[in-house]
């Protein structure tokens, strides 16, 4: 686990909210990039959300790290699945994403990304 600032992880509702240029989302990323903050959004996410090459998903896609999907990862996501049944494999590989680095989590969906919470203890999930 990264040790200092606290980063940010991304899920798909986030990134369709700055697709469509949401205020509230757009100012936390843009004070993210002015400070340095880290921002992760893990390739299962960019997956569910692109659909085509646009202006807006260019930039907002220059402004974040993609993770890509490692074993070890996948692995995590998938213990929590089945500690989770009603999970979505998407959500529980945001959360163990967020869980390696100890990010917090933005999404509009907090409900389902909390039932996850019970797997992943220590990861802050915040409501955009």
């Amino acid at each position: 686990m990264r040790r200092g600032r606290v980063g940010l992880t991304f899920d798909t509702g986030v990134l369709i909210a700055l697709e469509r240029r949401t205020q509230r989302i757009w100012e936390i990323y843009r004070t993210a990039l002015e400070d340095a903050v880290p921002i992760t959004v893990p390739v299962a996410v960019v997956i569910e959300w692109w659909r085509g090459r646009t202006d807006v998903r260019e930039r907002v896609l220059g402004g974040v790290r993609v993770e890509p999907l490692h074993t070890a990862l996948a692995r995590t996501a998938g213990e929590a699945l089945a500690s989770v049944r009603s999970a979505t494999p998407i959500d529980a590989v945001v959360m163990a994403s967020a869980a390696s680095r100890g990010d917090v989590v933005f999404t509009p969906d907090v409900e389902d990304l909390e039932k996850l919470g019970r797997y992943f203890s220590g990861v802050r999930v915040l409501a955009v």
